[in-house]
């Protein structure tokens, strides 16, 4: 799975559980710190900065989606986050074949949750569900970040 953005870089960090690997999440607080410092010191790297606000929306995406992969999906199996020309593209592993059903659709009703994906959806983009040959599904997104000296 790559970002469709058409950019692909050689900077990656596969993370299962339990890894030694520098992207290797145990949980949200943890991948939220690995994709904050992916994009300040790798997507940043170019002397362009990024915009604060574009950071925020960066952890509320990985906090969602990592979020769901504990909760629903089985537990988290993985994390990656790749920095991109036009944002940091995120890949949440988790243990489950089960397809969420509501990526694009805010809920009519509340039933207590969902909605993590409408929210990501509002905030990422290239979003893909994809099942893992040895069980599982991936869910990626791209999450558009800004140089902070744009308009």
């Amino acid at each position: 799975m790559e970002p469709t953005d058409g950019i692909t870089t050689t900077v990656s960090a596969v993370a299962p559980l339990g890894a030694a690997a520098p992207g290797a999440v145990g949980g949200a607080a943890q991948a939220r710190r690995y994709a904050e410092s992916v994009a300040r010191a790798q997507w940043s790297a170019a002397g362009r900065g990024v915009r604060e606000e574009d950071v925020v929306d960066l952890l509320l995406v990985v906090s969602e989606l990592v979020t769901n992969a504990i909760r629903h999906g089985g537990g988290l199996a993985g994390f990656e986050a790749r920095p991109t020309g036009g944002g940091l593209w995120i890949a949440v592993h988790d243990n489950s074949t089960v397809v969420p059903r509501a990526v694009y659709a805010f809920p009519t009703t509340h039933p207590g949750g969902g909605y993590g994906l409408p929210l990501v959806a509002r905030l990422a983009r290239d979003i893909a569900v994809d099942l893992r040959p040895g069980g599982g599904k991936t869910i990626s997104a791209l999450v558009p970040l800004r140089p902070a000296t744009a308009p």
